[in-house]
């Protein structure tokens, strides 16, 4: 076969695949991941890797209850059998499940995250629940002060009361607010992010980003085109059932994503998170 031959067979192929790369799914930073090891894991390791791969997940935010489930998934990437994932690693500040409820008060969990710490590769403390004053306390305060001397991100479930003590508590704290405040009107969504420069929305959970009709609404249209570089998605698989309806999660997002221009939708599926957890 002739060289000009092989050349025209090769871009004939060249051009077939290209429509291919064009029409993939965007790809995704999930920012907000449990990965529960209590009592034990919905999915194996090489099950959840895989569950990111045929979703495009190229990102994780990644939390546990206990600890463990996010050792296994830094191991997994130390090994590297998690190609094509970077592994984000928060501290979470529970043990068990009941406490959600008391962290916020008991100084032994200071003391585990103090610990976590010195594996030497978190990011981040959270994901952690807190409600109103629940954020006005002495450990609180001292879990956020940790976060600053260590540049590590805070993963707060928190009504706007608790983020602004969160802020008060140290005002150069840096904040993922898991879920943007639920139902909170997005007027004052827009109003906290003027407020604190170093607050990031996460959008799980999130109502009124879509329409009975699944179309983006004006108010959060608005919202993403003034702070495009402010808000990352996530799946929050604190249940196994979010595990089990993870391909419809990022499908949903993926259509209110292709409503946006290209170059917002980019940042807010991945990029932002990507310009966070950049590597030190």
């Amino acid at each position: 076969m002739s060289i000009k031959v092989l050349c025209a067979a090769a871009g004939f192929v060249l051009l077939l695949a290209a429509p291919a790369r064009a029409n993939e799914p965007i790809e995704i930073f999930d920012a907000h991941m449990h990965y529960n090891w209590e009592p034990k894991p919905y999915y194996q390791p090489d099950e959840v890797l895989e569950v990111f791969k045929r979703n495009r997940v190229t990102g994780i935010l990644a939390t546990s209850r206990p600890n463990t489930g996010t050792h296994v998934l830094m191991d997994k990437q130390t090994e590297g059998k998690a190609s094509g994932l970077q592994v984000v690693p928060f501290i979470r500040p529970y043990r068990i499940r009941a406490d959600i409820g008391s962290w916020f008060n008991d100084p032994v969990i200071f003391d585990l995250v103090q610990e976590e710490y010195r594996r030497g590769y978190y990011r981040g403390v959270g994901e952690f629940h807190l409600t109103g004053k629940a954020a006005d306390t002495e450990m609180v305060k001292k879990t956020v002060d940790f976060a600053v001397e260590k540049n590590l991100y805070l993963h707060a479930h928190a009504d706007a009361e608790a983020v602004e003590i969160l802020m008060r508590h140290n005002p150069k704290a840096q904040i993922i607010w898991a879920h943007t405040g639920f139902s909170l009107g997005p007027d004052r969504v827009a109003a906290m992010l003027a407020k604190y420069p170093k607050l990031w929305g996460e959008l799980s959970y999130r109502s009124g980003i879509v329409d009975g009709g699944g179309k983006l609404t004006p108010e959060w249209r608005r919202l993403f085109e003034t702070y495009p570089d402010r808000f990352l998605v996530g799946s929050d698989t604190w249940v196994p059932e979010r595990w089990a309806s993870y391909d419809d999660i990022m499908a949903g997002y993926r259509a209110w994503l292709a409503q946006l221009p290209p170059a917002i939708a980019k940042k807010i599926a991945h990029g932002n998170a990507r310009a966070l957890f950049a590597e030190k």
